[in-house]
């Protein structure tokens, strides 16, 4: 695999991680369904995994930045299981409304699966570090990485923005019912 090829997929698989947090917002914008704090971690997993994506993107595809991704996937993948056998026992309801059919956190879970099966297969490619991006223009060049790099930047620091709004400066809610921080700021005045 080329240093260009693997940047073209490393741009695609940011582009997949930002859709999937996309939808998150999605959802909790039209619907007003507040993430619960497992939901905020396994958001968390997925922006680190940008993070691993866009170190490629940046500097070259490295084993190190794969390694995080993988580490990233494996703690937001465990999250998402640890969601999913929460409210697997009957009567114990879910938390969120179903897309086709599944909940956000087993999505989560089936995305992170995914997410390490795509890095491993990644991983076999040693072409793909043999480039001189080290010293080479940021992106190699590569438009479709730039624009997945800023995509992916902005909903990062979104997430870190309405995760402020929702829990305040302290622990979440569980279950979440209103942005915490607003809530405190109107009542002050």
């Amino acid at each position: 695999m080329t240093p260009e090829l693997s940047r073209t997929l490393n741009a695609l698989g940011m582009l997949a991680v930002s859709l999937v947090l996309t939808l998150a917002y999605v959802y909790q914008l039209t619907l007003y369904e507040l993430p619960c704090p497992l939901c905020l971690l396994q958001r968390v997993g997925f922006v680190m995994v940008g993070v691993g994506l866009g170190l490629n993107l940046l500097y070259g595809a490295r084993p190190q930045h794969y390694a995080l991704m993988l580490l990233a996937a494996l703690f937001g993948g465990s999250v998402a299981v640890r969601q999913i056998l929460l409210h697997i026992v009957p009567g114990t309801g879910h938390y969120g409304s179903p897309v086709l059919g599944l909940h956000y956190y087993t999505w989560a879970a089936i995305c992170f699966f995914l997410i390490l099966l795509g890095t491993a297969v990644m991983l076999m490619f040693d072409r793909q570090y043999t480039d001189g991006t080290r010293s080479g223009p940021r992106f190699g060049g590569n438009k479709l990485a730039k624009v997945a790099f800023f995509i992916m930047l902005g909903l990062a620091v979104l997430n870190a923005g309405t995760t402020l709004l929702e829990c305040g400066p302290g622990i979440c809610a569980d279950p979440p019912t209103s942005y915490k921080l607003i809530d405190e700021m109107g009542n002050s005045n």
